[in-house]
């Protein structure tokens, strides 16, 4: 039994808070760098990888001194990695960085007044004439921002209940009549 308590407090209690804390940020950071990096912000993920590695750096050797006689800081700094990635991921959607394009299939009789309502907000959306099990469709293909769509779909959702839609993150893209302010909107 006394093993059992030496194994609990032979790290002081506000090391383990730094511990869990500093690297639960320092995964949070990279899980954010990892995902904004692929949808093409090379420079903040830049920046992001910096600070990230200093913490690394910094609490891995704090960590790894003197682990056989304090092995509870390990199970600490694996519970914060975990803890990070979750807490990373939440970050980066409320961030939103980039833009996607969302594909919806809407009863025909409902697209033309929700693609003009899309329109009127300076949205892109082309359509698509479709057949469907039950009659036709249109296909609306629509690019907007990240932070724009969970309303949009909202949006879209209220006018037609019945409308599928889909979401797929845009990495480049090209060719096209947008406005070329439009296009860097897009791309960055």
């Amino acid at each position: 039994m006394e093993w059992l308590i030496d194994f609990f407090t032979a790290t002081p209690w506000w090391e383990l808070v730094i511990i869990f804390g500093c690297k639960m940020l320092e995964v949070a950071i990279m899980t954010v760098r990892i995902i904004i990096v692929n949808r093409g912000y090379k420079l903040i993920g830049s920046i992001l990888a910096f600070i990230e590695v200093i913490l690394w750096i910094f609490i891995a050797s704090r960590v790894i001194v003197n682990i056989a006689a304090e092995p509870f800081k390990g199970i600490i700094y694996s519970l914060a990695f975990a803890v990070g990635i979750y807490v990373g991921s939440i970050i980066e959607k409320k961030l939103a960085f980039g833009k996607i394009m969302i594909q919806v299939i809407l009863p025909s009789e409902l697209s033309e007044g929700i693609v003009s309502d899309i329109r009127k907000k300076k949205i892109g959306v082309t359509t698509i004439a479709a057949k469907g099990v039950s009659g036709n469709k249109t296909i609306a293909m629509i690019y907007v921002s990240r932070k724009r769509a969970e309303s949009l779909k909202n949006e879209i959702l209220h006018q037609a209940p019945s409308a599928l839609i889909a979401e797929n993150d845009i990495v480049d893209i090209s060719g096209g009549t947008m406005s070329s302010n439009m296009r860097r909107r897009i791309i960055k």
